[in-house]
């Protein structure tokens, strides 16, 4: 009796370089069908795939293809590819042919490719530069980079391209409620110029910086990005296009086009899909030769990301959710623009917010939303300052207060009267260290008996660069110099003792992937209370923390050290002199 035919589908042929590298037995059958799957779901090309998987090298598939196929095999990194040849080629057919045209001879373009089995893309290549075109094979790795590095220059030309005069005359900036659109929207049909900024913004947004400047000098234009503290410079557009750049970016944030005269400040939303949006704190500043802007992204999954992806030491953390948990009584973050505050506040905000807690915020302005809490923009222009706006919140039923931050005797006096009659109370203050606070509300004129009677925790904090955890190595540096950066003899001298330093690859930006926060979680002891009252000074409440186990900043960015998490010249960066 002749057996049943299987009604299961066939499994899917292998072709092209998949079945060479199984004949080779490089890759099982299954391992190869899955990997075909896999890129024809990703869209990824079938090389990447697996060299993604580290089943097999890129070099090996590139040895392998040139032998087999008899197209020549190249070294990517041995060759300056001409620019020239890529003119009559867009940013978006690299991409889609993940192909690269590498040298011309005659009317031959050779072009890089890790699968010469992939026709297409040589023809698509051959029909947009109208030549003959031979495949030339190249590992993986090394051309994936290549392309991203030449689709990068060619986005850049084609914004300088499309900024001529010509075109800058015909761009509509004439609408004051224009608004950025959702980047899921073709923008092909967009003025160069409004293509232009949305991409800043975009990049920006890619590469996790924090803040776009846009800065005109006599004779240059610079864009710069901040990211992870640092800035960079990412462009450099035409002079010519100085105003119309500083016009969109109004034009977004509604603000007054004809007024260059005074600092404006304003606001975007950019849509990144239907459920993620990013905000813009935008900032105009006249100077000599032009309107500065500082665009500061505020990504409101920053304060949802929780506390322990803030980088506080368990001790530290624990501190901190005691404070939380307590009905009553003042919280301060204390350190300088960019350290971090408004997230370690929002993160407890967000901890705390809960349906059955009235939580009111007033800040200059908004940087985070939150659903569940009502915020307030202080604006002075119209009365509407901190010391207004909490006057307003006591009468609103209020459980929690956050005040952006305490800059008068007014609104330190009315922000510790909340604290004192049964409301937690959060806030800033711009000081370098936890114990400085306490001297800088009493010089303000805060009575110290008010302090005493408040203060629940303080912290201080800075931000530093965390090392690539793909990249960093061991570092050398001397017994004695060692000890003299602060780390002791008995952890230096320990067996499992090491240090890292930066060193830098494609995983990282120089060696730096990220950014930590570095703390000096301060609970406010009795004991600080009696020498506040006594006319104690800085120092005294500092000695006193020390003994009650607070470790200052200079320690935690040591205790990072240690850990591998920083290296020691960014601990020396963030924490020098503390």
């Amino acid at each position: 009796m002749a057996a049943p035919l299987s009604t299961a589908p066939a499994p899917s042929a292998l072709t092209g370089l998949a079945r060479k590298l199984v004949a080779d037995q490089l890759l099982s059958e299954d391992q190869a069908r899955e990997f075909q799957l896999k890129a024809g779901r990703s869209g990824q090309p079938f090389v990447a795939v697996v060299v993604e998987s580290k089943t097999v090298s890129a070099l090996r598939i590139a040895e392998l293809a040139s032998a087999d196929f008899g197209a020549p095999l190249l070294d990517l990194a041995a060759i300056d590819i001409d620019p020239s040849l890529l003119k009559d080629i867009s940013e978006r057919v690299l991409r889609k042919t993940h192909a690269l045209p590498v040298y011309k001879r005659s009317n031959t373009l050779f072009v890089a490719v890790s699968d010469p089995t992939n026709l297409a893309a040589l023809d698509e290549i051959k029909f947009a530069t109208r030549t003959t075109t031979e495949a030339v094979v190249v590992e993986e790795d090394k051309l994936a980079k290549a392309i991203d590095a030449a689709a990068q220059r060619l986005s850049a030309a084609s914004m300088d391209i499309g900024m001529g005069d010509a075109d800058l005359e015909n761009i509509d900036i004439s609408d004051p409620g224009a608004e950025l659109p959702d980047v899921t929207k073709s923008d092909a049909d967009e003025a160069p110029i409004v293509r232009y900024v949305h991409k800043i913004m975009l990049d920006a947004i890619g590469q996790g910086a924090s803040d776009i400047h846009f800065e005109p000098y006599e004779k240059s234009y610079r864009i710069r990005y901040r990211k992870d503290g640092e800035l960079r410079t990412v462009a450099t557009p035409p002079i010519a296009t100085a105003m119309r750049l500083s016009a969109r970016v109004k034009v977004m944030s509604r603000m007054d086009l004809a007024e260059r005269r005074v600092p404006q400040d304003g606001r975007i939303k950019l849509n990144l899909s239907r459920s993620k949006a990013i905000d813009f704190r935008v900032s105009t500043c006249p100077t000599l030769w032009g309107e500065k802007i500082v665009c500061r992204i505020l990504d409101p999954t920053s304060a949802q990301l929780g506390i322990d992806a803030l980088g506080y030491e368990p001790e530290q953390k624990d501190a901190y959710m005691r404070a939380l948990d307590k009905p009553q009584g003042m919280i301060l973050v204390t350190g300088p623009t960019g350290s971090g505050k408004t997230v370690s506040l929002y993160t407890g905000l967000n901890i705390l917010n809960q349906d059955d807690v009235n939580i009111s915020t007033a800040e200059d302005p908004a940087e985070i939303n939150l659903p569940g809490i009502n915020q307030v923009n202080v604006n002075p222009k119209v009365g509407l300052t901190f010391a207004a706006a909490l006057k307003a919140f006591l009468r609103q039923d209020p459980d929690v207060i956050m005040v952006g931050e305490i800059r008068d005797l007014e609104t330190a006096e009315i922000a510790i009267k909340a604290a004192q009659t049964g409301h937690l109370v959060l806030s800033t203050l711009h000081t370098n260290d936890a114990p400085q606070t306490i001297v800088r509300l009493m010089n303000m004129g805060v009575p110290a008996y008010n302090l005493a009677s408040t203060l629940t925790l303080i912290i201080a904090q800075r931000l530093a660069r965390k090392l690539c955890p793909v990249c960093k190595r061991p570092a050398n540096i001397p017994r004695p110099e060692l000890i003299k950066e602060g780390l002791s003899a008995a952890d230096v001298d320990a067996p499992s003792f090491r240090i890292y330093e930066a060193v830098g690859c494609d995983q990282c930006d120089r060696g730096y992937k990220g950014r930590t926060g570095i703390y000096q979680v301060m609970p406010f002891s009795e004991a600080m209370g009696r020498i506040i009252m006594e006319g104690g000074s800085a120092m005294d409440i500092a000695d006193q923390a020390e003994r009650e186990g607070v470790a200052n900043l200079r320690a935690s960015a040591l205790k990072k050290v240690r850990d591998g998490v920083i290296d020691l010249l960014e601990a020396n960066r963030t924490t020098v002199g503390e």
